[in-house]
């Protein structure tokens, strides 16, 4: 039975920003962390250094599936117009998400292309042992 192993809490940190990464429509894989295959995320931040802009936008993120970490949320309003810390709709009262890969964290643009912005976010994981 698998249970946790010895400094089992993990942060992988992931980076956007408009300048390096551009914006289009479509799956745009976060520089930095990945989070392994098997650990459970348990939680999410997002710190938001410069506010999303482009026409009417939507960004959401993920690992495992479409949107688990951060459900899609047009960028003129919550969690991605304004900076600051924030959790993500994945957070503590959430179920957790359990990997089966190797896992990008992924930002999915949708309905327009992003023309500024740059973000971090934060995922906290556990990994099993046994």
């Amino acid at each position: 039975m698998p249970y946790l192993a010895e400094d089992s809490v993990r942060i992988a940190r992931a980076y956007y920003e408009f300048a390096v990464d551009g914006g289009a429509v479509g799956d745009i894989a976060l520089r930095g962390d990945s989070v392994p295959p098997g650990p459970i995320i348990i939680d999410a931040l997002l710190k938001v250094d410069t506010a999303l802009t482009g026409a009417s936008a939507t960004v959401a993120l993920k690992t495992e599936g479409a949107a688990d970490i951060q459900a899609a949320a047009a960028i003129s309003g919550a969690p991605w117009s304004t900076a600051g810390v924030r959790r993500c709709t994945l957070d503590a009262d959430s179920a957790p998400i359990l990997t089966t890969a190797d896992r990008a964290i992924t930002a999915t643009v949708g309905t327009a292309a992003l023309t500024a912005g740059k973000f971090t976010v934060l995922v906290t994981y556990l990994l099993l042992a046994g």
